[in-house]
């Protein structure tokens, strides 16, 4: 008995060797093969080849950083990667030609590099062709859909009739030889279309997130982080709206800093653009959904107040101005102290005027004379003025 038992289980177990080797074949994976000491040893060299590689790469990023006193920012690692690996000849090729020229690299640059490299990827042709992707891809999925709902209902249909030829005794090996057949193609159908749905929602996700990126980067300043002049003017119309819905003030206010071409000739664009990011830092303490801070261009920033009067919000700019006067900036680059760094500003009411522009007319008149009368200084737009 043990005996008859003992032979029945060895092919028992073959065949379940045999399957297990046959399941690997089909799923590509093959036999698993145990590493010998030799290649424990090489995989481990490789390894610690890998993590070496990557720790003086990380060091040369860090080196070229501090060689040109750049900001630690991912723009500047991205650049510094670029560069130092080559992964990106047009940044190589910049990079190399500016130190020709100018033997360091600054922030102002990068910066303008990128931009201009972003420029040249966002253009309203490729915003344009991404969207028509996304609605082609939207198509795409709806045909699917579709497709799939009427072979389902087709198939109902089948089976609903198959049924009644089993049930009016019908010949029962033909009946199920249909079915049999019905299913098979029902089900490489569904395989097909499940194939093509999940390569249709990969398309789509990579086009969404292309997308936002493009609608971000449109809509940002990329010195300071703040929303631009586009975003703004839409922010503007949206809070215009709802401030009309539901009765409440919109102040609109205009600031700029005073004598900035003075700091960019003392100091350096470097420096320049610091004040800039340091300036635009300062404004953003007061922003939230109800309080927008865009920077409209050069050295000058936009702010709209929904809930607030015009004179609220002189008062709230005037605190931030009298906080900037109040600091005592350092240039980075050597240590000295630099001149008294302030702003003007203007303020006006978005209500009063019959069209939005009209009031970002009246706000920038009154940032003028603020200008005009000694500057460091915030002033209130009338209608009189």
């Amino acid at each position: 008995m043990s005996a008859s038992s003992s032979s029945s289980a060895i092919p028992q177990q073959g065949f379940a060797d045999r399957l297990t080797r046959w399941a690997r074949s089909l799923s590509g994976k093959g036999e698993e093969e145990q590493p010998t000491p030799e290649r424990r040893v090489r995989a481990g060299t490789a390894a610690s080849r890998e993590i070496t590689r990557r720790r003086k790469l990380y060091d040369d990023i860090g080196d070229f950083l501090f060689a040109h006193d750049l900001d630690l920012t991912p723009v500047n690692f991205s650049v510094a990667f670029d560069y130092l690996t080559g992964a990106n000849i047009g940044i190589e090729k910049a990079v190399k030609a500016v130190m020709m020229e100018r033997g360091q690299v600054s922030n102002g640059w990068v910066e303008t590099v990128i931009a201009e490299q972003r420029a040249d990827e966002i253009t309203p042709e490729a915003l344009a062709a991404m969207l028509d992707r996304v609605e082609e891809s939207l198509t795409l999925f709806t045909g699917l859909m579709h497709e799939s709902r009427s072979s389902a209902k087709d198939y109902g249909a089948a089976l609903q009739e198959q049924a009644k030829d089993l049930a009016s005794g019908g010949d029962t090996e033909t009946v199920l030889t249909r079915l049999v057949n019905m299913t098979r193609s029902m089900v490489e159908k569904t395989r097909q279309v499940e194939t093509q749905l999940r390569d249709n929602q990969k398309q789509t996700q990579a086009l969404k997130s292309s997308l936002e990126s493009a609608r971000k980067a449109a809509e940002h300043d990329f010195l300071t982080g703040l929303p631009n002049r586009r975003a703004f003017e839409g922010a503007l119309r949206e809070e215009l709206s709802l401030a009309r819905e539901q009765g409440e003030p919109l102040a609109i206010a205009f600031c700029d800093i005073d004598h900035f071409k003075t700091i960019n000739d003392a100091h350096g664009h470097d420096t320049g653009d610091r004040v800039l990011k340091f300036v635009a830092g300062l404004l953003t303490r007061i922003s939230n959904d109800r309080c927008h801070v865009a920077r409209h261009g050069g050295e000058e920033f936009v702010m709209l107040f929904r809930g607030k009067t015009a004179a609220e919000a002189c008062v709230l700019v005037d605190q931030m101005r009298q906080d900037l006067a109040d600091r005592s900036l350092v240039n980075r680059a050597n240590g000295e102290k630099m001149e008294q760094v302030t702003f003007s500003g203007g303020v006006a009411d978005v209500l009063e005027y019959e069209h939005p522009r009209a009031a970002l007319r009246a706000a920038d008149r009154a940032l003028y004379l603020a200008k005009e009368h000694g500057r460091n200084r915030v002033y209130l737009a009338t209608d009189v003025d």
